[in-house]
């Protein structure tokens, strides 16, 4: 089965994708293509693989530490208060996860909702010269970690 995670990890792979944030040990850390907060970016598994469980001991530790590394890098970037963490593959069944910084600048009613209650409709979307500064910061943020493969 071929889905959009599959096409993107493609597109990294061949340096076609500018939402590249940085290559990690175990995939791609991507800035979201629909910035409903500013930072909202994905941590993309290569090889792709369906779900979590998939993943087995040296590996899923490593896409679980990426993950939380990615998520370090966000709070000091962005000055978020927390981190959301999510992984689904519902509706694009391959692993993949969502990686929110969570802000005190988030509208009052929204600050204690899951990020998927913000209005995406209204949402940025990406744009590689607006966000290519953030991308930076996020690397150099990473680079800073050793997290970068």
């Amino acid at each position: 089965m071929t889905t959009s995670i599959h096409r993107q990890v493609e597109a990294l792979r061949v340096g076609h994708d500018p939402t590249l944030i940085a290559r990690l040990a175990s995939g791609w850390a991507v800035l979201a293509s629909t910035q409903v907060i500013a930072g909202y970016s994905l941590l993309l598994p290569d090889p792709v693989v369906p779900h979590l469980n998939a993943l087995e001991g040296t590996k899923r530790s490593r896409f679980l530490a990426d993950m939380a590394v990615l998520g370090d890098a966000l709070l000091e970037v962005t000055g978020a208060v927390r981190i959301n963490y999510a992984i689904f593959g519902n509706v694009d069944p391959a692993l993949h996860a969502h990686v929110f910084p969570r802000t005190g600048a988030e509208p009052e009613a929204l600050r204690t909702q899951q990020p998927f209650a913000h209005d995406w409709t209204q949402a940025p979307r990406f744009d590689a010269a607006v966000h290519a500064a953030l991308i930076q910061r996020i690397r150099t943020a990473l680079q800073n970690r050793g997290a970068l493969a």
